[in-house]
C-alpha cells in the first residue's frame, strides 16, 4: 500500500493525517510538520485554503480516502514519487532528503525515549561540552593547538542524547547564560546542527561531523577585536574586513589541528555564503556551497538571531524561524530551511509562550506531529502572576481551559518576557 496518497481537500475525512500541503506549512495556520483532522474547523480550514493534500494512510485513523485526486502536478517543494512495483513504500520525505544529500546512506530515526527520562543525561552530555568548548577556547587564546580527538569524544554523549530524542538537548541550547555568548553559542549551534542531521536522516558519522563543525566553524573570532565583534554599528571598510576574516582564521586553526575531514573546514570556511551568491569570502552561489556549510549557515543565523547580544535582544524563536522562511532561496536553500524548521519545530524546547487564557509558559517537548500543541510548563497565571509551583501541561491532551474556551499557544514571547529566566527554573 503507498504510504502517501493526494487527495482533493472535498474528499478528506476525519481521522485522517495530512502529511503535506499544496504550499508551505508555514503559509498555513497549522504545525509545521503534520496534521491529524480531529474536527470540522480542520476541514474547513483545508479546504479553503488548499485545492489538495497529501495524506499518511499509516498514520491517520481514517486510513483510505473515498476516491482518488485527479493528477495535478505538485508544487515543487511537495512534490512526492509513487515506489516502483515490487519495491518497497518509500515516503516523500526519504526521496526528497536523497535528492538533498546525494551520495549518502540515510536513516530514520524514531524517539527512543521521552523528555524525562532523557533530560538528565542531556544535562550532563551538555555540560561536558560546555567545559570542552571553555578549554578549547582558553588553549586557543594561549597560542595553544585544538584537541581535536579531545573535542570528538566530548561530542558523543550529546550526539547520542539528541539520537534518542532531541527535545531535552534543544532545550538547553535555548537556556544558555547571558554573559557567555562565545562559548554558548559554539555548544548551542553545534546542538542546532546535529539536530537538523538527525532530521536529515545523516548517519551517524555525519552527526559526529556536524557536532564538531558546529562547536568549531565561529573559532576564528578569537583573532577577531572584540570591540568589533560586538559593535552595534554598521561596520565598514577595513573593520569590517577583520570580522569577515575569522572565516580564514577559523579554517586554519582546523586545519592546523590536523583534521582531514574537509567538511569541518567547510563549515568554518564557507557558513556565511549565502545562497544568492552575496555571502562571503568567495561568494559561492546555490549548490557550489558545500552541504555541511549550508546546514552551519542556517544554524549560525539562528542561533545569533535567538541570542541576547550587547547591543541587541534576542528575537522570540517563532520571529527567527520566520524570518529564516522569507530568506529562503536567497539566503538559504529553501528545502534546507524547511528541513531545520521540521528539526526544531516553530516552539522549540526552551521558548516562552502565552496561551489563550493568558497563562505563560516555558515549552518543555514537542510532539512530531502536533508542533503546535506541544507540553509545556505553566509558570505564571493569566493575571501574569507567578504560580505557587510551576505545573505540566500537555497541551495535546488538554484543549479547553478553565471556562470551556479552546487553549491554545497564542504567540511566543521574546527571551526574558516579564522577567522570566527558565534557567532557573530549578528542573
Amino acid at each position: 500500500m503507498l504510504e502517501i496518497v493526494k487527495v482533493n481537500v472535498e474528499d478528506l475525512e476525519l481521522g485522517m493525517f495530512v502529511s503535506g500541503l499544496d504550499r508551505s506549512w508555514l503559509e498555513s495556520p497549522f504545525a509545521v510538520q503534520g496534521l491529524l483532522i480531529k474536527d470540522e474547523k480542520d476541514l474547513a480550514t483545508l479546504r479553503a485554503l488548499c485545492k489538495y493534500v497529501f495524506i499518511d494512510v499509516e498514520k491517520g485513523e481514517q486510513r483510505e480516502p473515498r476516491r482518488p485526486a485527479p493528477q495535478v502536478a505538485p508544487a515543487h517543494h511537495e512534490r512526492r514519487r509513487q515506489p516502483r512495483k515490487g519495491s518497497d513504500p518509500i515516503t516523500r520525505d526519504r526521496l526528497d532528503k536523497a535528492k538533498l544529500l546525494p551520495g549518502r546512506e540515510l536513516t530514520t530515526y524514531r524517539d527512543q525515549s521521552d523528555w524525562e527520562t532523557e533530560y538528565p543525561q542531556a544535562t550532563t552530555a551538555v555540560d561536558t561540552l560546555s567545559a570542552e568548548v571553555r578549554g578549547v577556547y582558553g588553549s586557543l587564546a594561549r597560542g595553544g593547538a585544538v584537541d581535536m580527538l579531545s573535542i570528538k569524544r566530548s561530542v558523543e554523549p550529546m550526539i547520542d542524547s539528541i539520537t534518542r530524542n532531541p527535545d531535552a538537548c534543544i532545550w538547553l541550547a535555548r537556556l544558555r547564560q547571558l554573559d557567555e555568548y562565545t562559548y554558548q553559542h559554539s555548544v548551542a549551534t553545534s546542538i542546532w546542527a546535529v539536530a537538523m542531521g538527525r532530521q536529515l536522516g545523516l548517519p551517524k558519522q555525519d552527526l559526529r561531523t556536524l557536532a564538531v563543525g558546529g562547536l568549531l566553524f565561529d573559532v576564528g573570532k578569537l583573532q577577531v577585536p572584540p570591540e568589533l565583534l560586538n559593535s552595534p554599528e554598521r561596520l565598514e571598510g577595513e573593520d569590517l574586513e577583520q570580522v569577515r576574516a575569522h572565516v580564514h582564521h577559523g579554517a586554519a586553526f582546523i586545519t592546523e589541528s590536523g583534521t582531514l575531514n574537509n567538511d569541518i573546514i567547510a563549515m568554518a570556511l564557507h557558513h556565511h555564503e549565502r545562497h544568492d551568491g552575496s555571502g562571503y569570502p568567495d561568494g559561492l552561489k546555490g549548490d557550489n556551497i558545500p552541504i555541511f556549510a549550508r546546514i552551519a549557515g542556517i544554524v549560525d543565523c539562528y542561533d545569533a538571531l535567538t541570542s541576547d547580544r550587547s547591543y541587541a535582544r534576542g528575537q522570540s524563536p517563532s520571529s527567527a524561524i520566520k524570518y529564516l522562511h522569507d530568506v529562503r532561496d536567497r539566503e538559504f536553500q529553501a528545502e534546507f530551511v524547511e528541513e531545520f524548521i521540521q528539526a526544531i519545530g516553530i516552539y522549540p524546547a526552551g521558548t516562552l509562550v502565552e496561551l489563550t487564557s493568558g497563562e505563560v509558559a516555558v515549552v518543555v517537548s514537542e510532539y512530531r506531529s502536533r508542533r503546535l500543541r506541544p507540553r509545556v510548563l505553566l509558570l505564571l497565571d493569566g493575571d501574569k502572576q507567578p504560580l505557587a509551583k510551576p505545573r505540566m501541561l500537555d497541551l495535546l491532551e488538554t484543549t479547553e481551559d478553565a471556562s470551556g474556551g479552546p487553549l491554545e499557544i497564542l504567540t511566543s514571547l521574546a527571551p526574558g518576557a516579564h522577567g522570566i529566566d527558565p534557567c532557573r527554573l530549578g528542573l
